[in-house]
């Protein structure tokens, strides 16, 4: 059995229509939980008095408009190849996953300038209000729900191979994080006396610098496949070498790679027997490509230019 049908069976996508399936079910209760938790922080960080929440809060609501995002973003990306998209809309899915980042980047850069204002408030001696325990309580409801969330959307974009699906688990879990900064923050702000209610835009600050760095490692994935950067030295190894494998095949040479969302794009050069026919050639070519899908998935895209090659 081929590794791509193990990969089937095993994490249980059997087609391009289960893959998508399982993106929108999973984004869509992402949603959900994300609705309720946002309208639960903001409502807790404005009666609690707490920035912390508050920022929290807002971490969740960018949370909430990235699901949109993405459900929108996979309506285009489950259809097939058309005259204006001969590879397909996978790019799409690179796009979300890029979109997602920057609405994390710009997320966390505002909280890190509100967290800071605030700071520079209490060294110029304003007293800050004492967080509401409602505050605390909301930052335990949203761990818990926040990380078992992360779990599940990593495991599923994992499956499917998706990298808007896994970009929009790590969003969660830097929801997660934020919201244990949020918890630390409020807990000292509360516990510790007044002259410790500035842990409240400390731990602010603190989930800002989670969030840019969660930021930053999806959107340098992302851009670099949308600059179409080639395949890692590793990936393109495993692709000659399956093509070394078929037989009559000599010398593969001037390989180019691509991604184009989920699936890769292959142009590679082969030397076959210059005593073969135009048929036999074109049939050795056959099964390189049967082979390289059969790793790589039917829906990568092969270019094979043949040349004769000469003792």
């Amino acid at each position: 059995m081929n590794k791509q049908k193990i990969y089937n069976i095993d994490m249980g996508v059997k087609n391009v229509e289960d893959r998508f399936d399982a993106a929108v079910k999973v984004t869509w209760l992402g949603l959900i939980i994300n609705s309720g938790l946002t309208l639960l922080k903001i409502i807790a960080g404005i009666l609690g008095r707490s920035s912390a929440m508050l920022a929290d809060g807002i971490h969740s609501l960018s949370d909430f408009f990235t699901d949109i995002i993405v459900l929108i973003g996979f309506h285009f990306v489950r259809k097939p190849a058309d005259k204006t998209h001969d590879y397909g809309h996978g790019k799409f899915e690179t796009l979300i996953a890029t979109i997602i980042g920057l609405i994390l980047f710009f997320a966390g850069g505002n909280l890190l300038i509100c967290g800071i204002r605030n700071i520079v408030k209490v060294t110029n001696g304003y007293i800050l209000f004492k967080p509401g325990i409602f505050a605390l309580y909301a930052a335990v409801i949203s761990i818990v729900f926040k990380e078992w969330l992360y779990r599940y959307t990593i495991k599923v974009g994992k499956k499917i191979k998706s990298n808007a699906i896994i970009a929009n688990a790590i969003h969660h879990r830097s929801d997660m994080i934020s919201s244990v900064g949020a918890f630390f923050g409020i807990g000292g702000a509360i516990f510790f006396g007044e002259k410790w209610r500035v842990l409240d835009p400390i731990a602010a600050v603190l989930v800002s610098f989670i969030i840019l760095k969660a930021a930053i490692s999806i959107l340098l994935g992302s851009v670099n496949e949308l600059l179409e950067v080639s395949l890692s030295e590793d990936m393109e190894n495993k692709i000659l070498q399956v093509i070394r494998n078929t037989p009559s095949v000599r010398k593969p040479h001037n390989m180019k790679t691509r991604k184009i969302g989920n699936d890769i794009a292959i142009d590679v050069h082969i030397k076959v027997d210059n005593n073969l026919n135009v048929v036999q050639a074109h049939d050795i070519a056959t099964m390189v490509e049967i082979n390289i899908k059969e790793e790589f998935g039917d829906k990568t895209f092969i270019s094979i230019h043949i040349e004769p090659f000469e003792e």
